[in-house]
């Protein structure tokens, strides 16, 4: 099982133990559906999940990914074969060489609606008509040119966002990426 999002939303709530209640129903939930073990991808930063709630609560790292992305796995079975990312990123990212493509899914209400507005801001503020990629599938998201597969932007084979980012974030990207 791949974990993608754990958030506890209100501060008032954080740090009292609810992120490894919700750990625990996901580790319950794979090993009753036969699971190998439970994976999940950190990084110091915004919208990805704090490393520290997995290392107390038995995960170990199994791979890295540039920038600083880490995978971290708790597998039932010593014996299993750790996840790996796929890598090949450049490569990946050679496809959108031309253009503004952003690359989303629907794992996430924020993730839609930072790629809707940064869209209309690409066509109302910098006359850009840009690609956007909905990822269905697992499938679709290894092919993804960075290891946060579910929400990157693309401008002219750069990747200019590698994780989620808002549309001021956006704006300012922009104004400092030579048009």
């Amino acid at each position: 099982m791949f974990i993608h999002c754990i958030w506890i939303h209100s501060r008032h709530h954080q740090r009292k133990g609810w992120g490894s209640v919700l750990l625990d129903s996901c580790l319950e939930d794979a090993k009753k559906a036969g699971m190998s073990g439970v994976a999940v991808m950190v990084r110091e930063g915004p919208w990805m999940a704090d490393h520290r709630l997995f290392l107390a609560n038995g995960f170990e790292p199994v791979d890295t990914a540039p920038p600083d992305f880490e995978l971290l796995a708790r597998k039932f079975d010593p014996n299993a074969v750790s996840p790996t990312f796929k890598g090949d990123w450049s490569q990946k990212l050679s496809q959108y060489d031309e253009g503004l493509t952003i690359i989303r899914s629907s794992q996430c209400p924020y993730i839609a609606k930072f790629a809707d507005e940064i869209g209309q801001s690409a066509r109302d503020e910098y006359q850009i008509e840009p690609t956007v990629i909905h990822l269905n599938s697992w499938r679709d998201a290894q092919q993804a040119p960075t290891p946060y597969a579910v929400f990157s932007v693309i401008y002219n084979g750069q990747l200019l966002a590698g994780h989620t980012i808002s549309r001021t974030r956006f704006r300012n990207i922009m104004n400092k990426t030579a048009m």
